[in-house]
């Protein structure tokens, strides 16, 4: 398996002349799904990401494998049934990520204990044999007890259950390490441009490497457009008169210290102002609190939250908590969009989560909709589609068995565990190298050994690729990942080659985008 990038780009060209079986533009969950799929099928495949692996949407969620609480609440039986058995499957393939986690449904009204008690019994059946725990009801004392911050007035209990727990960037990563293993090329930072097409069909695409400026024409039986929120874009390129079929949502979460929820157990509030559910997650020794929707028109790279987004949170989380959280307390902010499918429904909570499949008539695939917890299913739907429309020979996916990169049991108290088997290297890495082994900041998780680590085998190319997502220092704390902006720089740059305009210029960009990431109080 090689993630290195000139290697990426020499097998490219070595194509340059033939057709490839699958070309998949995105490097989201979605488009790196359909790469492990594809790959391990037997097809030649490549993928195209015109920014970083997970650099929007895939790399900006509440960080849960989870069937969805709320799709239970409204009823939608058959997605809730199909991610708890999808969710089963990737703690199965990747247990160095995906973890249980206990969460808590506090109870201040007599009917809420029963009510979701009963709901979540369903919930636990519904996931079978691959449940992660059973749940249960708890008293007011042992409520208190695993969540000792939680407003103790008129608390009458809570329901404890399992669902499942995970860092979305590290799993993207691992899965096109995963593609890597069975085949198939990969690069980020290559931008495609327009289309290839033969007697009116879709035969490929026009693509640039965005360091470069080298121009690619790409071969392809299939291509599928795996671009989430771009979905849209993308179908116009191809048919500039074609109708959209997804609606963005913007979802915020905030970032704070662990001691406003100090046990191991999460919270999730049932029933927030807009309808919605809220989670109170521990995630690296902070808490992500999270989420809102807003309906947004302009789909941007890096969407920023809005105050009144902030303030919703903290308003609801509030009510919750004895200790309120405020401006003063969030470590970062970060904001995602959702790719939802369109419906008549003027809510974005109501639209589908499912996810769609749309064939156009030039024969581009589509696939869009959906969440992290299916996207393996996701991707099966979409090679089972181009090979049911004569696009690709009839091979079976592999995918429910196969491992992911890095995959082991570990031990999640070790700092390093999302690494799976790659973490006995980057540990060699910091025994080598002395300062290596030293951690980037005092207030986070990581060492110096895993950004050498990632510019070698991860594709790591810029600060932000490295503080952002092959380390998530950016989202647990912001003002720190910017004290870390200029030797990670001087790192990356001994490691890519580059010079000191190059480090410069890389400090510049991170602070500009990090400066998004702080909860600025409204007016001021």
């Amino acid at each position: 398996m090689i993630m290195k990038r000139q290697a990426m780009i020499a097998a490219l060209e070595a194509r340059s002349a033939q057709q490839w079986d699958v070309c998949i533009i995105g490097g989201g969950a979605t488009g790196l799904g359909v790469a492990v799929d594809a790959a391990s099928r037997g097809f030649s495949t490549l993928l195209l990401e015109q920014y970083d692996f997970s650099k929007g949407t895939s790399s900006r969620a509440t960080k849960l494998v989870h069937g969805g609480v709320r799709y239970l609440q409204q009823g939608n039986i058959k997605l809730v049934m199909e991610a708890l058995h999808e969710r089963g499957i990737l703690r199965r393939n990747a247990p160095h990520l995906v973890k249980d986690q206990s969460f808590i449904v506090p109870n201040y009204k007599w009917w809420e204990g029963p009510y979701y008690g009963i709901g979540l019994k369903v919930y636990d059946w519904m996931a079978g044999s691959l449940g992660l725990g059973s749940s249960r009801l708890l008293s007011r004392e042992e409520t208190l007890q695993m969540a000792p911050t939680l407003d103790a007035e008129g608390l009458r209990g809570g329901v404890l259950y399992h669902d499942g727990q995970f860092d979305d960037a590290r799993l993207a990563i691992h899965l096109a390490q995963t593609a890597a293993r069975e085949g198939a090329v990969l690069l980020n930072y290559c931008r495609v441009d327009g289309f290839v097409k033969t007697a009116g069909e879709v035969s490929g695409v026009r693509a640039t490497d965005v360091f470069s400026g080298v121009e690619h024409t790409i071969h392809a039986k299939v291509v599928i457009n795996a671009t989430g929120v771009f979905t849209d874009a993308v179908l116009r390129m191809d048919d500039a008169a074609c109708e959209s079929i997804i609606a963005p949502s913007q979802g915020v979460h905030l970032m704070l210290d662990k001691d406003f929820l100090p046990g191991e157990a999460a919270i999730l509030v049932p029933h927030t102002d807009d309808g919605r559910v809220l989670f109170a997650v521990p995630w690296h020794d902070r808490i992500i609190i999270g989420t809102t929707d807003t309906p947004v028109t302009n789909v941007e790279a890096e969407p920023r939250a809005l105050p009144e987004e902030i303030n919703f949170i903290l308003g609801q989380i509030g009510r919750y908590l004895r200790k309120v959280p405020t401006y003063a307390d969030i470590r970062s902010v970060y904001a995602g969009l959702r790719p939802l499918v369109k419906s008549s429904s003027r809510k974005t909570a109501e639209l589908a989560r499912d996810h769609l499949i749309v064939v156009s008539d030039s024969g581009l695939v589509t696939i869009t909709g959906g969440k992290w917890t299916t996207y393996r299913r996701m991707a099966e739907d979409t090679v089972n589609t181009a090979i049911a429309r004569g696009k690709l020979a009839d091979r079976p996916c592999v995918t429910a068995t196969l491992p992911i990169y890095g995959a082991m049991v570990v031990n999640f108290d070790d700092p390093q565990h999302y690494h799976g088997t790659d973490a006995a290297a980057i540990r060699e890495l910091g025994s080598v190298n002395p300062e290596w082994g030293m951690k980037l900041h005092p207030r986070l998780p990581y060492i110096w050994a895993e950004i050498v680590w990632a510019a070698r085998e991860e594709l790591c190319m810029t600060v932000e690729d490295a503080l952002s997502r092959r380390t998530r220092s950016l989202l647990l704390d912001a003002a720190a990942a910017i004290e870390c902006a200029e030797p990670v720089a001087a790192l990356l740059a001994a490691e890519l080659g580059r010079d000191v305009e190059w480090q410069r210029q890389q400090v510049d960009e991170f602070k500009a985008l990090a400066a998004g990431y702080f909860a600025s109080v409204p007016g001021i």
